[in-house]
């Protein structure tokens, strides 16, 4: 006789694990099934990846016939494949992010570098520094580890570094690691400062605390002057945990990024991915270091440079012709990422209910709490000026404002939303 248990057994009665509390999940990756169960329009400002038309799909299907052609269908190193290695060590000499073989592991993606980080470094209890807002994707990975979140603010110089001390001391005990993506930061598109830099190392090595150093759009710069990176400030640092990929600048359903870490620490995080997934797609790694070989980066980084400055100044003299004083925005020199804020009498509409009406009306973009541990942020809202067209991007902004009026006339008892 079969007995069936369903009807009595809920998750509250299972035998979870602690940690399982913390396993947060993501607003920004729910919104991908979100849109994909919409069937009208949408103009989709909401996910952080290159527009279709960006990734290099003839360079890629040319260069599969030549994988699949030597049977690269099998288990590779964990480490990564040595094509790979070779090639983007070479690539990187030329960046303001250099670094050596013996650094360097390839990933399934940013993400698992991420979670790398925090399996190998937090312990429950201990305490993160995130800025805010962030990429909670990321602070979510640190949560699942038993993390305690110590949210720090940020400005139109990134993270306010200069705060820390104070935060610190009034949390009481001293950060185990800090969380930053030092450029073009996601949601708010801003770049830590040089200064910054220097005095967010200077504090690392005074409480000991290892700096995750989330950095996905550094090789977008496409205004200004680059930065040299936390690794290049401060050579051979052991306290520096460094998160690149490929899926910012590529294609994301590539998954293929890498960590940048001390030598010694290299063999643990060999470790601690084999007990992930034993090793990253071997035909993707091979795919991405013949596209490096080929010299076919370089040119496909020059057009995107090219093309998102002009998506994002169309974006941005969108929302000027269309809203003007309603919003303020922040002004990237690279990424992907504006930060919007609402202004006067709009600051009283709710993001996070302004999303349902702007999704009904045919736009999607991610609300300010979706970006803050502590669901801080209600009057703003990330908007991505990198996958629409300019022509799209004005459409969407007229969704926009078209929604945010409906909020105002609901707030003022005049509307019908």
């Amino acid at each position: 006789m079969t007995v069936d248990h369903s009807a009595t057994r809920s998750r509250d009665t299972l035998p979870l694990a602690d940690r399982a509390a913390g396993l947060v999940g993501s607003v920004i990756d729910s919104s991908t099934s979100l849109l994909a169960a919409q069937t009208h329009d949408i103009v989709r400002f909401a996910m952080g990846s290159p527009a279709d038309e960006a990734v290099p799909l003839a360079e890629f299907r040319d260069i599969a016939d030549q994988v699949f052609d030597h049977s690269s269908m099998t288990y590779g190193a964990t480490e990564g494949e040595p094509v790979l290695l070779d090639n983007l060590v070479e690539y990187l000499a030329g960046t303001s992010d250099p670094t050596t073989e013996d650094r360097v592991t390839i990933t399934a993606g940013g993400m698992q570098g991420l979670d790398l980080a925090c399996k190998i470094f937090i312990n429950p209890g201990d305490l993160v520094i995130v800025e805010s807002p962030t990429y909670t994707n990321g602070s979510a990975t640190a949560l699942s580890y038993g993390a305690e979140l110590l949210e720090a603010p940020t400005d139109e110089n990134g993270l306010i570094v200069e705060a820390l001390p104070d935060l610190v001391a009034a949390a009481g005990r001293t950060p185990k690691a800090i969380y930053t993506i030092p450029n073009f930061q996601n949601p708010s598109g801003t770049t830590l400062s040089l200064p910054r830099r220097h005095q967010l190392l200077e504090l690392a090595h005074e409480w000991n605390a290892v700096i995750i150093d989330d950095d996905p759009y550094g090789l977008l710069r496409f205004e200004g002057e680059d930065l040299p990176s936390l690794q290049a400030l401060s050579p051979a640092d052991p306290l520096l945990f460094s998160v690149r990929t490929f899926s910012k600048i590529l294609a994301p359903g590539l998954r293929v990024g890498w960590v940048d870490t001390d030598p010694a620490l290299r063999q643990l995080v060999i470790n601690a991915k084999q007990a992930m997934d034993t090793c990253t797609n071997v035909p993707a790694q091979h795919i991405v270091a013949e596209f490096i070989r080929r010299g076919g980066l370089d040119k496909h980084l020059a057009g995107l440079r090219t093309e998102y400055r002009h998506r994002k100044d169309s974006m941005q003299e969108s929302l000027h012709r269309n809203l003007g004083s309603r919003v303020t925005t922040t002004d990237p020199e690279g990424g992907f990422f504006l930060w919007l804020t609402l202004q006067g009498e709009d600051a009283r509409i709710s993001t996070q209910k302004l999303f349902e009406t702007a999704l009904a009306e045919g736009v999607a973009f991610i609300p300010g709490p979706a970006l803050s541990a502590s669901g801080r942020f209600d009057d703003a809202l990330r908007l991505c000026f990198a996958s629409t067209t300019p022509e799209r991007t004005e459409e969407g902004i007229i969704r926009l404002r078209r929604a945010m009026d409906l909020e105002l006339d609901a707030l003022n008892g005049s509307g019908n939303s």
